[in-house]
């Protein structure tokens, strides 16, 4: 994989070759965030990147984490997602560090595709294609490790029907 970067104002953007399909070079376009994230191992942790996690089993004696999806049509456009959680905490100031029992951050995947990270009880997400879309929301160590009770990861799931715009 290479990578050029471009400077504009103050923000970094990279456009990556993906690869190359029958004479056409695929390109992405990401910020640095992203960039230096997907960077550290082997694993893509980029939005839209579709990988999986080792998973961290919830350890005897420590209380279950659980998570609850609540998914609210915003006024205007979009929507605006909950991420109840118990017995665990979102820590963005220990991200990428080691893993603490009880706290992380979330995944959040669209029709299967990684969207972001969540690190807080709110997300707004933009917009869904027409038709049926499944939105999940999975538990995850500092470490980026799934978080599974019993062999099973932590996070929930909601269906979301979206009707075809008139326009």
């Amino acid at each position: 994989m290479s990578a050029k970067f471009f400077l504009t104002g103050a923000t970094v953007v990279a456009v990556i070759l993906l690869g190359n399909r029958g004479g056409i070079a695929e390109l992405k376009t990401v910020s640095v965030v992203e960039l230096a994230h997907e960077s550290h191992g082997d694993q893509s942790h980029g939005e839209g990147m579709n990988h999986h996690h080792e998973p961290m089993e919830i350890p005897e004696g420590q209380p279950i984490p659980t998570v609850d999806l609540v998914v609210h049509p915003d006024s205007v456009k979009g929507w605006n997602l909950e991420v109840k959680v118990s017995n665990f905490r979102f820590a963005p100031e220990h991200a990428s560090g080691d893993a603490r029992p009880g706290e992380g951050h979330a995944h959040l995947y669209v029709n299967g595709e990684k969207i972001t990270r969540i690190y807080g009880n709110w997300y707004y997400l933009g917009s869904l294609s027409p038709g049926q879309n499944q939105l999940r929301v999975g538990l995850s160590t500092n470490d980026h490790k799934d978080l599974v009770h019993q062999g099973q990861p932590i996070e929930d799931v909601e269906m979301i029907q979206v009707e075809a715009s008139a326009n």
